[in-house]
């Protein structure tokens, strides 16, 4: 049975291991061979010695090629060489698929750009590789988290009618110009009215699942197709959902920097400088809170030139939130109590009826990273702010029933998840942490 490279440890030494996985690198010297192994468990693989008395050593040898797959019974042994304090003793060498000569991942650099054109073969290479295991891991560590507090998780539908953030940038769903479900269907844009129901019954609830939006944006902050985790909770109100929030982001990076280490030092050394530092910084610093209006006063007595202009009443743009968490306050900050033109309908009114309990939270580097409101309970204001949007009533009868069969005060935020692991990462394009990015004219894989 084989043995995953990231569990072997120079404790090891003196003991026998079958490894099984792909070559990196294959230095054949003559008498004796220097192989890399890696199985995908971690980011160093394993170097592997082969001498000419192993058997059937002058028959494999030579067919040994970066890329190919291979099982390797072997010693681990103290290494005599820099860069690693243990290798595996060769004893037998099996070539279990042999690698075509064109295979385009030799060991040199290659670009994210390169990369993404060889989508099948890239979580090979040493950075999507690093980033595929940290997704994993803040994923995991997502639904540990919800499991621990008690939350129920729920599967939300893919295919909707229900357009959840009001804008209509939807795909929708066709069966050759027949509609299946006898009424226009939609990939979805959120979980997050589902999802309402279920906190109505069960009190907290979260999704994580894929979400699509039809944004015609062809930047390096976009995809077609994302992950979103959106959870509810019942009886709580908008402090409620930023303790929540923020209780998570520690969370789930407290957990990389625990369970990746290589990897984040991988990142911190290759791709952004200081990573581990900025990562430590927001698990170990207590968020700012700042009212949308307080924000607003901020920026504009700021004395910085910025490109779009800062008037009250108008969304913060992506420069405006990083000088607010990387400049003003040097940390995590939330923004909340947001104009009520500018968000959801769903959002539950403030008294001043010119805002809405809504709250952002932004993070240096990245802006936005989480999105979340308290949800409207009264049926008469959500039924009017429907109507302010020009919205149907139809399309949200059900949302609007919730209402009036024993609503609660319940509030819950969204989590883009590739824009977390871009944070985790310090990755610069977000389609270099999902799988298989989708995008405007992208849809190879």
């Amino acid at each position: 049975m084989r043995t995953k490279i990231k569990s072997i440890s120079q404790s090891d030494i003196g003991k026998k291991f079958t490894i099984k996985g792909w070559i990196r690198t294959v230095r054949d010297q003559g008498k004796f061979a220097f192989i890399t192994v890696n199985d995908g468990s971690s980011l160093s693989g394993l170097q592997v010695i082969a001498d000419a008395d192993m058997t059937g050593y002058s028959d494999v040898i030579p067919k040994l090629s970066t890329g190919a797959a291979v099982a390797i019974d072997g010693l681990l042994v103290e290494s005599p060489g820099k860069g690693q304090a243990y290798e595996l003793k060769a004893e037998k060498i099996e070539l279990i698929g042999e690698c075509d000569s064109e295979y385009p991942l030799q060991k040199k650099r290659h670009t994210f750009e390169f990369l993404r054109t060889i989508a099948h073969l890239r979580p090979r290479s040493n950075t999507i590789g690093a980033v595929t295991r940290v997704r994993n891991a803040l994923s995991y560590a997502t639904h540990k988290f919800f499991q621990d507090l008690g939350f129920y998780y729920i599967n939300t539908p893919i295919i909707t009618s229900s357009d959840c953030e009001g804008a209509g940038q939807m795909f929708q769903v066709t069966t050759q110009g027949k509609d299946f479900f006898e009424k226009p269907a939609y990939l979805t844009v959120s979980g997050q009215l589902a999802a309402e129901n279920y906190c109505c019954a069960l009190s907290d609830v979260y999704t994580f699942g894929p979400t699509f939006r039809a944004e015609n944006s062809n930047t390096s902050r976009h995809l077609s197709e994302f992950w979103m985790i959106e959870p509810e909770m019942a009886f709580a109100d908008l402090n409620d959902d930023m303790d929540c929030a923020e209780k998570y982001v520690k969370f789930i990076l407290k957990y990389v920097l625990d369970n990746c280490g290589e990897d984040t030092k991988f990142f911190d050394r290759f791709i952004a400088k200081g990573l581990i530092d900025r990562l430590k910084h927001v698990v170990e610093s207590s968020f700012a809170r700042v009212t949308y209006s307080d924000a607003i006063e901020i920026l504009k007595k700021s004395g910085k030139k910025f490109e779009f202009p800062v008037e009250w009443g108008h969304d913060l743009q992506t420069e405006h939130e990083r000088y607010l968490c990387e400049e003003h306050f040097k940390k995590p900050v939330f923004v909340f109590n947001y104009p009520k033109e500018i968000k959801s309908f769903y959002m539950r009114m403030n008294d001043d009826g010119k805002t809405v309990a809504a709250m952002d939270l932004l993070v240096a580097g990245v802006g936005e990273l989480i999105g979340g409101s308290q949800r409207e309970e009264r049926l008469e204001l959500l039924e009017k702010r429907i109507d302010e949007l020009g919205l149907s009533k139809d399309d949200y009868w059900w949302y609007l029933e919730l209402r009036k069969y024993g609503s609660v005060q319940h509030a819950g935020f969204g989590l883009g998840f590739e824009r977390m692991v871009q944070f985790a990462t310090g990755m610069e394009n977000i389609r270099d942490v999902i799988p298989f990015p989708r995008y405007p004219g992208h849809l190879e894989f």
